[in-house]
């Protein structure tokens, strides 16, 4: 099984300048429970701050979800960010839109989210770095909260 790069309780826990120092050049970033909250309709000022900071340091960032088309625009849209939606995670598809969109080389992406098995794995067979968050809330969908369970049991440093 693939394990993240690297654990952090949160998005604002990582450093945007340490990444560009390590040579990443773009971020793939989850939308639910990794930027906003489950069901949430905008992140929240640390986090929006954060994506700004990321910015700011020269990262580019591109939003990727299994979420539908309209909820995936309506937070990528005020963000100034590009969204993938029904992305299919973990399969690679999704990932290869979003480097394709971010017009790197997989080296130079690193993805950050909160599950193991969508995110991580995904970033693992692309080739990508991946950045493991807690969850923002404990609320999911209900396979989610299944996958939680086996996460546990791979990483049990996990709060989940």
């Amino acid at each position: 099984m693939s394990r993240p790069f690297q654990q952090v309780p949160h998005l604002a826990a990582i450093r945007p300048e340490s990444l560009v120092a390590e040579g990443v050049r773009g971020l793939i970033l989850d939308l639910d429970n990794t930027l906003l909250g489950f069901g949430a309709s905008a992140p929240s000022p640390e986090n929006r701050a954060w994506v700004a900071a990321a910015r700011a340091a020269g990262l580019e960032i591109v939003l990727l979800s299994n979420n539908f088309g309209p909820r995936v625009a309506e937070i990528a849209a005020p963000l100034g960010l590009h969204g993938i939606p029904n992305a299919l995670k973990p399969l690679p598809v999704g990932f290869l839109r979003a480097k394709r969109a971010l017009g790197m080389r997989a080296r130079e992406v690193t993805v950050i989210g909160d599950q193991l098995f969508t995110d991580v794995l995904g970033a693992t067979l692309c080739g990508m770095r991946a950045i493991l968050v807690e969850p923002i809330e404990d609320r999911d969908f209900p396979l989610t909260r299944l996958f939680r369970r086996i996460e546990r049991l791979v990483l049990p440093e996990r709060r989940v």
